[in-house]
């Protein structure tokens, strides 16, 4: 070996050794970083171990009270198996004793039935025997009955049918001359001073009374600015319109009048509503359904607005507060409602005037008397909703709303539905007949006004001894002429009075119809 090699050697003995060394300490790293790796696996495992028994511990005490609440639910229910049971058994030993106590009386009752039944029998042949016995006496007073008619007929030469009816029309015939007389004499005394008294009063009344002798009546006619505006109306295939008559509950009428459309309805708040309604939407020029329900609402609740303000000024007007508002609404309501053409709302008001009047005159309590005729005919604005006559049902809705008994009754017998007990209603009657009888105040159709001719000249000819029949002043007077051979003046005056009579159950006017019966005789002679 040369000195050369020497060192190489050396130095690759010493690289040897130093990887050796190297790779020992990797060596043992790894095997440490093994251990390490080891004993944290066996820490986990101890861990999930521990963790494992935590969870087994867990679910048996879990199951444990489970188990416990079940048990404790499961006596407390068989505890209350048994209080029910034993309720039962209570209860049906009390239904038991009832029983047997029910069964008890209807013995009893059935033994006093029994005892009962007997003496009915026995009473009923006492009943029987007695009736044989009565028959027996009729038979013979009904033998004697017939030899007594017998007599008196041949005596008479009449039977006595004819003699009965003789004598009940004499008698009738006499009762109503008297009583003709007396009524005759009675009613001139009451007319020298009552009749210049009341004419007197009824005068001061009208004259005091300042009001329009037309009113206007509530005009279900829309216009529109062409007629192409009926197309839009309708709708395409009738959609808007019939949306239009669900939501408002009109009738909504489209014909060949230029410009315009009809509204139909009976109930005439509704129909007013309607025709704000239909009006809002020509003007906005929007029409569909959506639009439609939008408008209809927003013109209920004006109108509603309206009825209430119209209530609150007519209460101004004849100078009334303390009232209760469903009455100020009906009221107002009362403002689209007319009667022969006559605004009721306006009726009223002018009828309260006129009885508060005619109360200053007789010295009474106007306040209560416009009370009453204020309030008279309040049920107009419910008879489209409710069946029956409106005075009882506005006496039933014043009584509903605290009114007193005075204007109850006023409203209820202002059509002598009722018998008139007050005077205030006899007043409230007289300010309906002078406000709806005025000149201009009503109209009425041309059929029932013909129809009312008719009626009066027929019951005026029904009565015997008419010769003519004249229906004058527009119904307002019947002028009876009579023949004077079969009619003398006392009959005379009695025919008038049954005609008013008969006039006033079988007609309904308004104001006063005046009979006058005319028996005249005359006597000619010819000169030659």
């Amino acid at each position: 070996m040369d000195g050369a090699t020497g060192p190489l050697i050396v130095g690759a003995l010493a690289f040897v050794a130093v990887l050796a060394v190297a790779g020992v300490l990797l060596l043992r790293t790894a095997l440490a970083t093994r251990e390490r790796r080891s004993r944290a696996l066996q820490d986990e495992l101890a861990e999930a171990r521990a963790q494992a028994d935590r969870i087994r511990s867990a679910a048996e005490n879990e199951a444990a009270e489970k188990l416990r609440s079940a048990e404790e639910r499961v006596a407390d229910q068989r505890a209350e198996a048994e209080e029910e049971q034993a309720a039962a058994r209570a209860q049906l030993a009390e239904q038991r004793t009832d029983l047997e106590r029910r069964e008890s009386r209807l013995a009893e009752r059935e033994q006093r039935l029994d005892e009962e039944v007997r003496r009915l029998t026995e009473a009923r042949e006492r009943a029987e025997e007695r009736s044989e016995h009565l028959d027996e006496r009729e038979r013979d007073l009904a033998r004697l009955d017939d030899q007594r008619r017998a007599v008196l007929e041949a005596a008479a030469a009449l039977s006595a049918e004819e003699a009965k009816a003789e004598l009940v029309a004499e008698v009738e015939n006499q009762a109503k001359r008297e009583a003709a007389l007396i009524v005759r004499d009675i009613e001139k005394d009451a007319r020298k001073n009552g009749d210049a008294r009341a004419r007197k009063i009824i005068t001061l009344a009208v004259q005091r009374l300042a009001t329009e002798q037309t009113t206007e009546s509530v005009v279900s006619v829309v216009h529109l600015p062409g007629d192409e505006m009926k197309g839009r109306i309708i709708g395409r295939e009738g959609r808007n319109i019939r949306a239009f008559e669900t939501v408002t509950g009109v009738n909504l009428i489209i014909d060949d009048t230029p410009e315009a459309v009809l509204l139909s309805c009976f109930d005439p708040v509704r129909r007013e509503v309607g025709r704000l309604t239909l009006e809002t939407l020509v003007l906005d020029g929007r029409i569909h359904p959506h639009r439609i329900e939008e408008v209809h609402e927003a013109s209920r609740a004006e109108v509603d607005q309206l009825c209430v303000r119209a209530g609150e000024d007519a209460l101004v007007d004849v100078g009334i507060t303390d009232i209760h508002p469903e009455l100020v609404t009906l009221l107002g309501q009362l403002r689209y409602r007319t009667s022969y053409g006559q605004n009721v709302l306006k009726h009223l008001v002018e009828s309260a005037h006129l009885a508060g009047m005619m109360a200053d005159e007789l010295g009474m309590d106007a306040r209560l008397l416009r009370r009453c005729a204020l309030l008279h005919d309040i049920g107009k604005a419910l008879t489209h909703e409710v069946q029956g006559s409106h005075a009882l049902i506005g006496a039933e809705i014043a009584r509903r709303y605290g009114e007193s008994e005075d204007v109850v009754h006023a409203i209820e017998a202002h059509h002598n539905e009722v018998e008139v007990r007050t005077v205030e209603a006899v007043l409230t009657q007289a300010a309906d007949a002078i406000s709806g009888g005025r000149p201009g105040a009503r109209r009425e159709s041309l059929e029932a006004y013909v129809e009312r001719l008719q009626r009066l000249e027929e019951i005026a000819r029904a009565n015997e001894g008419v010769e003519k029949v004249f229906a004058m002043q527009a119904g307002r007077e019947i002028r009876v002429m009579v023949r004077p051979e079969a009619v003398d003046d006392v009959q005379a005056q009695v025919i008038a009075r049954d005609i008013a009579k008969r006039v006033e159950e079988e007609l309904t006017y308004p104001g006063q119809i005046r009979v006058t019966v005319i028996r005249e005789s005359r006597a000619s002679e010819t000169a030659r």
